[in-house]
């Protein structure tokens, strides 16, 4: 407990962003300069955020020249309990790690897995016997939930939605509808997905104010699958599920209409396509509630789950499905998946998230009535969306055509950084806000303070 005491004196310590250096500094330039020599390339841009993190501390990051940023981005809502985890998180890691790390749950028995499986299940919706698949991550949870699809129904064919991101593994990138440069040289991916448009009231095929008239857009995306897709392109009982996020991550930050949920469920249970709810991004706090999809009032078949399951520490994926969808033994499998390190960590983040769950909720006012302010204030910004303590910004260069604006969404990314803000973009030209769901009412204020900041010097 003493070491906890001394690393919470330190994270106390730190009031707000201090910036020593240009941005990026001489050791992050040296650094960022060997990347395309040495790492393969991945999503993230050096021009936007040349950000090289040395460590963390709790809402806080701290780069190799010493300049300390505020963190609206939760390591992609994977650190949602802190960085470089909640403390006590960490002690439970320490203690487990002396007695029993990896216990391959493939081929041997123990408790840590079973009891985060009870944990689970007994916060998962749905009024239904459950069971769970462990993994590694996001892409992998969403694999599994694949296969357990077909096998379970026998059927081939799935629909995902326009904008959506389940992964880049080859079963999800399949599904994965957000950005061209996902797919670009992959063809062919897994065949049997269908892509439709998903109820964007900011911005869909019908040009609909989903804000204004949520049932006319709802019913248009209903329509297309009902007359459209199932009677013109597959038959419904080929179909054995559609994948959904409860609010889309990389497609924008896109927050359905409210009744959206159940009229889909009433369409997939008429033909009995299973409901398979993508809580990566939005599970385990990040709307306010333990899933997303509890927001909308109904109960997938199949939820997966990663990122923030990991407490910031460890990788980790889950899949919690209706028992009665099992698979059969040696159908599907995964090494390292939920070993014991891992359930640990895992059960200890959940208890933490449960007792924080009523601060993100108290939180998502302050950062409503903010944006909403903003939006008044800069004619760039056309929407702002969002639950709990994950918001999204849409910039456009003229509200009535609804243009994008990338340019001014890359000067808010890069001018929030240079003055002490840590913040991502999704979309084609939004920006996310996803504090970590510890953040304190003046955290939140001072980041909210920069990010305006930021805003109004990129749109002058």
């Amino acid at each position: 407990m003493e070491k906890i005491y001394r690393v919470l004196k330190m994270i106390h310590e730190i009031k707000a962003p201090k910036i020593f250096t240009e941005i990026p500094g001489p050791n992050a330039r040296r650094i960022i300069a060997q990347f395309k020599e040495y790492i393969a390339t991945t999503t993230h841009d050096p021009v936007n955020l040349p950000l090289v993190i040395e460590r963390g501390e709790n809402v806080w990051l701290i780069d190799v020249d010493g300049n300390i940023f505020l963190d609206f981005s939760s390591g992609v809502s994977v650190n949602n309990i802190g960085w470089p985890s909640h403390p006590e998180v960490i002690e439970t890691a320490i203690k487990q790690i002396k007695i029993l790390a990896h216990a391959a749950g493939t081929d041997f028995f123990n408790e840590y897995q079973l009891l985060l499986a009870k944990k689970l299940i007994s916060l998962a919706p749905g009024d239904f016997e459950k069971k769970v698949f462990y993994s590694n991550s996001g892409t992998e949870a969403n694999e599994a939930a694949i296969k357990i699809s077909r096998y379970s129904t026998g059927r081939k064919i799935f629909i995902s939605f326009i904008g959506a991101f389940h992964g880049r593994t080859m079963g999800s990138l399949s599904l994965t509808g957000s950005k061209p440069v996902h797919k670009k040289r992959f063809f062919p991916t897994m065949p049997g997905v269908i892509h439709v448009p998903y109820p964007n009231p900011y911005r869909n095929p019908w040009n609909i104010d989903g804000y204004e008239n949520p049932d006319e857009l709802v019913n248009r995306v209903i329509d297309f699958i009902e007359y459209w897709v199932f009677q013109h392109i597959v038959p419904p009982e080929e179909v054995a599920g559609v994948f959904v996020e409860p609010i889309q991550g990389e497609g924008g930050y896109v927050v359905p209409p409210k009744n959206f949920f159940m009229e889909l469920k009433k369409i997939l249970d008429k033909y009995g396509i299973l409901l398979i709810d993508d809580e990566v991004q939005m599970g385990l706090g990040r709307t306010g509630k333990m899933f997303g999809i509890e927001h909308f009032n109904v109960s997938p078949d199949i939820i997966t789950l990663a990122k923030a399951l990991g407490g910031g520490l460890i990788p980790l994926g889950a899949t919690i499905f209706r028992k009665d969808l099992d698979l059969e033994p040696g159908a599907h499998s995964n090494t390292y998946g939920g070993h014991a390190l891992s359930s640990v960590i895992a059960l200890k983040t959940i208890e933490i998230i449960e007792r924080i769950l009523p601060s993100v909720r108290s939180l998502e006012s302050i950062m409503m009535k903010r944006l909403y302010e903003m939006k008044e204030r800069y004619e760039r910004i056309g929407d702002v969306r969002g639950l709990g303590l994950a918001w999204g910004i849409e910039f456009v260069k003229n509200r009535k055509t609804k243009e994008h604006d990338i340019e001014t969404r890359d000067k808010v990314i890069s001018n929030s950084l240079r003055r002490g803000l840590v913040i991502l973009g999704c979309g084609k030209s939004s920006i996310r806000l996803i504090p970590p769901l510890i953040i304190s009412k003046e955290q939140l204020e001072i980041g909210l303070d920069i990010l305006e900041e930021a805003i109004k010097i990129s749109t002058q």
